[in-house]
Formats: structure tokens, sequence, C-alpha cells
């Protein structure tokens, strides 16, 4: 009898000691790989918005709006953005450097029109305006004038500074963007001079 009750009390010692031993030697258990959080993808562009990026990135506000000077020097006047040179600046004279001056360019204060050994050259009316912008244009024309250097895609060469040689090695879809954006701006009528030779006669329109 005292042999079947130490037995007993052996076991109740033992038994819990087995299964706490058994549960220090058990594996780890495993955790699930941490998951990697899919990348955020911005938003397409419509073509208008990325014919806005084109236009702001390709600097086209530097000389097709015009300047005026603001607390931190000229600025570029943003209710006449991209209207080209003000008609109601007139039309300067080539500039005549002195002999022997190194300088040949001059520059007007609103910085839409240069003067230099070939003339006097304005900034465009980029506005959709109907007669005195792009509200004529045709995207065709647009892509034409900027691969061909043609004013309106075939009339006479489009002149300094406007680096139309650079614009058109963007790609047609660029291109398309860029014409759609400026159809979509305010359209201001604004009538740019035509350019001057270098004598001060205008230049032939085609």
């Amino acid at each position: 009898m005292r042999f079947f009750q130490y037995r007993v009390a052996l076991l109740t010692v033992c038994v819990p000691v087995a299964v706490a031993l058994s549960g220090c030697n058990a594996a780890p258990p495993v955790e699930a790989p941490a998951t990697t959080p899919a990348p955020t993808v911005a938003p397409a562009l419509s073509q208008v918005e990325h014919g806005h990026m084109l236009v702001i990135g390709g600097g086209c506000h530097d000389c097709h709006t015009p300047k005026k000077i603001g607390p931190n020097g000229p600025e570029a006047d943003m209710s006449l953005q991209l209207s080209g040179h003000p008609e109601r600046a007139g039309v300067p004279q080539p500039f005549k450097p002195q002999k022997g001056s190194p300088w040949t360019i001059h520059v007007s204060d609103d910085l839409t029109a240069w003067s230099g050994a070939w003339g006097v050259s304005f900034a465009a009316n980029l506005t959709p305006d109907m007669n005195t912008g792009l509200g004529i244009w045709t995207e065709d024309m647009f892509l034409k004038a900027l691969k061909q250097g043609k004013h309106m895609g075939a009339g006479r060469q489009i002149l300094p500074p406007m680096p139309w040689n650079w614009y058109g090695q963007l790609s047609d879809d660029d291109l398309k963007a860029m014409f759609a954006y400026l159809k979509s701006i305010p359209a201001i009528a604004n009538r740019v001079p035509v350019p001057l030779t270098p004598d001060g006669k205008p230049v032939e329109q085609p």
C-alpha cells in the first residue's frame, strides 16, 4: 500500500516536470514572413497636365511671358502668361553696338524682344487667341514648326533665341501634349510685331 502511494506521489511530481521540459525543447513557432508593401504608383498625368509640365520645364515662360519688376527683380507677369511681346510696347529698332564692342545682342526690359545680328525677334503669342495667337494653328502645324524651324510649320524661319531645334527633338507625343496645354490656357489678344531684318525692315511673311 505504501509502495502504491509512493508511486502516485512520484508521478504527481515527475509528470509536470517532464511536460515542462518537453516544452522547453520544442521548436519555436514559425513566424509568417513579413510582406513587402506594394509600391505606390502615381496616377498617370493627362495629356494637358503632361504638356503643362513640359512647358514649365522647357522654360517657355522665360521668353513668352512678359516680365515685371518684383521685390526680387524681374518676375513673370502671369496675368499675361505666354502672350508674347506686348503689342503696347511698340517695335524697337535693331540695336547698333558701338564699334569694337563685344556686345551684339540687346534685350527688351520685359525680356520678350531681342536684337542681334539677325535683326529683331519677338516672343510669339502662345495663347489660343484666334486672331493673334495659336487659335488657328493645328497640331500638325505646331509639330512642323518645332521640327523644321518654320513659322506656322511652313513660313519664315523662326529666329533666335527660340531653341526650336532642341524642342524638335522631343517625341511627337510630348509635342502634342505641349500643344494641348497651350490650347487649354486663357486666350489673350495680343498682336506681336513681325520680326525685323538687320536694317529695320519687317521680315516678309509667308
